[in-house]
């Protein structure tokens, strides 16, 4: 006992205390993975989204964000970091290390970037571990109401009847639209002179304007003007038809069985972390997309929530890289 001390002070209350502290002051010096992972995510979590605010992708990462905050006893918040594709993002989390920092992954920075760039600033089946298949979004394929056809095949036929002289428009080479419409004009056999932009904004001015004939996009931006009578929806790319379009059917209903295509995303993680987060990080997700609040979010955009495995996501995006690929290099997809 320091002889300065009073007696009384010197208690087996007191003692036990200073015994915890003690046994505190041990656990730093415990090896960090040890703690890290015992403790984890002891931070906040960023989950970068590699394109600007607004659109599906948006909804997607703010209604999982929200769910696995309630869940992994930290908050999870969105960073937008757009450019270059989603190249400049996907670089920067490939080489994080910090262990609380995800990203949204998407058709185009892992199924289409690999195929049309020389060369990236991330591999995609390497410096990223996936963790779970969130959501599809499907693509709308719609024409202007000038355009004499009610459905699929009546504009195949037309487009048959007149080759080289319907147009359709994307949000640029590469694009998730892009593609849609390059599966159906491999899948179809039909020719149509392809206009990009640099958005889906400047696009669909052109679209709504009959400046284009044709275009598909995700859901969530063309439902207004679908049922506003600007536009006609001729098929959906979805497996099954839509509840906010009924009465529209699939691609895959009307002549091409098995057709797909839908916009996806998925959460992903740097290689660097440990499988002990990445099987408490993938099981917290999987729940989270399928929460209440979670579905009214995603059904409102049209968009479906999955919620599988690392491993379901894994051979996924393997599906998804093998088909887009052959869907390049037919229709020789450049960047812009």
């Amino acid at each position: 006992m320091l002889s300065h001390e009073h007696p009384a002070l010197w208690s087996p209350t007191r003692r036990h205390l200073l015994g915890a502290s003690g046994a505190l002051a041990l656990g730093g010096l415990l090896p960090a993975g040890a703690s890290a992972q015992a403790a984890w995510p002891s931070k906040s979590v960023r989950f970068v989204v590699p394109f600007a605010p607004g659109g599906s992708s948006e909804i997607v990462a703010r209604s999982t964000a929200a769910e696995l905050g309630k869940t992994l006893g930290q908050s999870v918040y969105v960073d937008n970091k757009p450019g270059a594709a989603g190249n400049i993002a996907m670089g920067e989390v490939a080489r994080s290390d910090d262990q609380h920092t995800l990203i949204l992954g998407h058709i185009g920075t892992l199924a289409v970037n690999p195929f049309i760039f020389d060369k990236l600033p991330y591999d995609a089946n390497k410096d990223f571990k996936p963790v779970s298949l969130l959501a599809k979004v499907p693509s709308l394929y719609v024409v202007h109401p000038d355009v004499p056809a009610k459905n699929l095949k009546e504009f195949i036929a037309y487009a048959k009847k007149n080759p080289a002289k319907l147009s359709y428009g994307s949000a640029g080479n590469g694009s998730a639209g892009h593609l849609a419409f390059e599966y159906l004009k491999m899948t179809a056999e039909i020719f149509m002179l392809h206009v990009p932009y640099r958005g889906t904004g400047p696009m669909m001015t052109d679209l709504l304007s009959g400046r284009l004939d044709a275009a598909a996009v995700g859901a969530a931006a063309l439902l207004p003007f679908i049922k506003a009578g600007k536009v006609r929806c001729i098929a959906t790319g979805s497996t099954q038809r839509l509840p906010q379009l009924p009465d529209v059917p699939t691609v895959a209903e009307q002549g091409f069985p098995g057709f797909e295509m839908t916009q996806w995303y998925g959460m992903l993680a740097p290689a660097t972390l440990p499988k002990e987060h990445l099987d408490k990080l993938a099981i917290e997700t999987a729940k989270a997309v399928k929460a209440p609040d979670a579905l009214k979010r995603l059904n409102g955009d049209a968009a479906e929530a999955i919620g599988g495995t690392p491993a379901q996501f894994a051979q996924f995006i393997a599906s998804e890289q093998a088909r887009w690929q052959k869907v390049i290099k037919r229709a020789q997809v450049k960047p812009d």
